[in-house]
């Protein structure tokens, strides 16, 4: 469990996946019966991009900072809720100040001390539940949740030789016991290769898939973070074109030479 979140926090994935997320979570609000969010690899739930771990990296001077300084229009709603300042939200905070009151929040976070940190964060939010426990695992035991409405946002750290397979299990067992849910799933990109292989079982296994991907620079060095996507299956309607909205306003800000951005069916309805 080396991976810390601390050290990449506000970075230009997280610009990527919280932007989408919250364009999800609204979607939900849109209709008045509760929904429950579960959040499989939570984190602590707010980081300090002034602390040692984000200093050591400075990675959210190229993601989060950036966005700042443009202040893209399409991006109002996701900025509102990560202004500028030295905590940026992680997704636990994103989700919560999304939730209406009769709405739910299940975290899950496998690392004891973060675990720890999240749960006194969200102690006085009598939504929030929080579970020191595998978030793969919740998939199953957790699994529909009493609302029959929300979303399961899978965001693990792949530091597992077995993560793609594992991610793809844990949505066959998410799409099969929520079949009315969403499933956003993010997945870095470094080559090409296993994001291919992803594709492939996707096609192979689900319908109704949408990547959302941003790459910074060309994904050609397996040791090195080029990009990331956010695969969501049965996404509510108006998603798609919200998402090349989003990717349209976040490529210009933070891509490099030879970067972009996509918006791609992976499967169909």
């Amino acid at each position: 469990m080396n991976y810390r979140h601390a050290y990449h926090a506000g970075n230009h994935a997280d610009c990527l996946k919280h932007a989408l997320l919250v364009w999800l979570l609204r979607s939900l609000a849109r209709k008045p019966a509760a929904a429950t969010v579960l959040d499989t690899h939570a984190g602590i739930g707010a980081y300090d991009l002034t602390g040692p771990e984000a200093l050591a990296t400075g990675e959210w001077h190229d993601g989060i900072a950036r966005l700042w300084a443009a202040n893209p229009p399409a991006l109002a709603e996701y900025l509102s809720l990560a202004p500028p300042g030295p905590t940026y939200p992680g997704s636990p905070d994103l989700i919560r100040a999304c939730l209406r009151p009769h709405d739910r929040l299940i975290c899950c976070e496998l690392h004891a001390t973060d675990a720890a940190a999240l749960r006194r964060h969200c102690r006085a939010d009598p939504r929030v539940a929080v579970h020191h426990r595998d978030g793969y695992e919740a998939v199953r035991a957790l699994l529909p949740p009493a609302s029959r409405r929300g979303l399961v946002f899978i965001d693990p750290p792949y530091e597992r030789a077995d993560e793609y397979e594992t991610l793809v299990a844990a949505l066959a067992v998410a799409r099969h016991r929520f079949a009315a849910g969403s499933l956003a799933a993010w997945v870095p990109i470094k080559h090409m290769a296993p994001v291919n292989a992803l594709r492939h079982e996707i096609a192979t296994r689900f319908t109704d898939a949408l990547a959302v991907s941003l790459w910074r620079q060309p994904p050609t060095d397996p040791t090195r973070l080029a990009g990331s996507l956010l695969l969501v299956l049965n996404p509510p309607y108006g998603f798609e074109s919200a998402a090349a909205a989003i990717v349209a306003a976040l490529v210009p800000v933070l891509a490099g030479p030879g970067g972009g951005g996509l918006v791609e069916r992976w499967a169909e309805e």
